[in-house]
C-alpha cells in the first residue's frame, strides 16, 4: 500500500474499498474480503445504509483499529443537528472516531455542519475533514469561513474527466482529490481503450489495474467498490509497476472526452428533501 499525507499531517492509504450501492450484507462481506486482502480503508456514508455493517465487518475482522482509515459521510438531512450528527454516525459504526468525516451534498446549512465536524475535530471524533461532490465555488465558501481547512475532497474522477482545473484550483491549499468513480463506473469503453489495453500487455495488468495505478500515480485517492472477492484483491495489486511519464501523457489525451454526473438543481433539490432513518438500516 502507498499513503497519502494530508495536510494536516494525517497519513491516509492511497486506496480503499466504496460502499457505494451495497446492501448491507454486501458491504460486510465486501469489506471483510478487503480486509483480508490487505486494505486499510474502508468508505461508507450515512446515506448508503451500511455503515453498521461496515462496522460489523470491522469488528469481525480483528484488524486492530489503529491500521484502519474509515472513512464517512454526513447526509444534508443531519446538517443542523450538531453534535448527535456524529455521535450517531460513530454509534452505529460502533467506533470511538472516524478517520475521515466529509460532508454528502453541498445543499443544506453545510456551514454549520462544517463548524460541528470542526467541533468533532478538536474533541478526537474525528482524525480529518472532507467535501463530497462540492463545486469550486462552494469549495471556496467553505474553506473561507473554515478554521480548519479541508484536506481532501471527494468527486467524480477518472481518465475520461481528470478535474484539472479543480486540482489545480486545490493543490494551493495541499487538498487532495478522491475520486468515486475511478473506473468511471465500470464503462467497458474506458477500459477498452487502447492505452489501457497495451499497458496492461506491457505490465501484465488488467486495464482496470493500469487506470487505478494512473490515479495514485496523480496523487489521487481511490475508493473503487466491488462484491467480488476477485476483483477486490485484483483492484488492489497495483503497487509493483509505474507508469512512465509518456505513458502518463497518453492517458492524460483522454481527459475531457465524457462526464457520467451532473449535479442538476433538480437533483440537488432531491437530496435536500431526502431524510432517510440512519439508524433503521440492518
Amino acid at each position: 500500500m502507498e499513503y497519502l499525507e494530508l495536510n494536516n499531517g494525517v497519513k491516509m492509504p492511497v486506496e480503499g474499498l466504496g460502499t457505494f450501492l451495497m446492501s448491507p450484507a454486501d458491504a460486510e462481506a465486501a469489506s471483510l474480503a478487503a480486509l483480508e486482502a490487505g486494505y486499510e480503508h474502508i468508505d461508507t456514508a450515512n446515506a448508503y445504509m451500511n455503515e453498521k455493517a461496515v462496522g460489523r465487518a470491522i469488528a469481525k475482522s480483528g484488524v486492530a483499529r489503529d491500521k484502519l482509515f474509515v472513512s464517512t459521510k454526513l447526509w444534508p438531512s443531519v446538517y443542523e443537528a450538531g453534535d448527535a450528527a456524529v455521535d450517531s454516525t460513530l454509534a452505529r459504526l460502533g467506533l470511538d472516531y472516524v478517520d475521515m468525516l466529509i460532508l454528502h451534498q453541498p445543499v443544506g446549512n453545510y456551514l454549520a455542519a462544517w463548524r460541528t465536524m470542526e467541533k468533532a475535530y478538536r474533541e478526537g471524533k474525528v482524525r480529518a475533514l472532507g467535501l463530497s461532490n462540492f463545486p469550486q465555488d462552494k469549495i471556496a465558501e467553505v474553506i473561507e469561513h473554515a478554521e480548519i481547512k479541508p484536506p481532501l475532497v471527494t468527486v467524480e474522477c477518472h481518465p475520461y474527466f481528470a478535474q484539472t482545473e479543480l486540482r489545480e484550483y486545490l493543490g494551493q491549499y495541499g487538498i487532495v482529490v478522491e475520486a468515486w468513480y475511478p473506473l468511471g463506473h465500470g464503462d467497458k469503453a474506458l477500459q477498452a481503450e487502447p492505452v489501457f489495453v497495451r499497458l496492461g500487455e506491457k505490465y501484465g495488468k488488467t486495464p482496470a489495474q493500469v487506470i487505478l495505478r494512473w490515479h495514485t500515480q496523480m496523487g489521487t485517492s481511490i475508493i473503487p467498490g466491488s462484491k467480488n472477492p476477485a476483483h477486490i484483491a485484483d483492484n488492489a495489486d497495483i503497487f509493483d509497476f509505474s507508469l512512465s511519464d509518456d505513458e502518463m501523457a497518453e492517458v492524460a489525451k483522454l481527459d475531457g472526452t465524457k462526464k457520467y454526473y451532473e449535479a442538476t438543481e433538480e437533483a440537488l433539490a432531491g437530496y435536500a428533501a431526502m431524510k432517510p432513518d440512519f439508524d433503521a438500516q440492518e
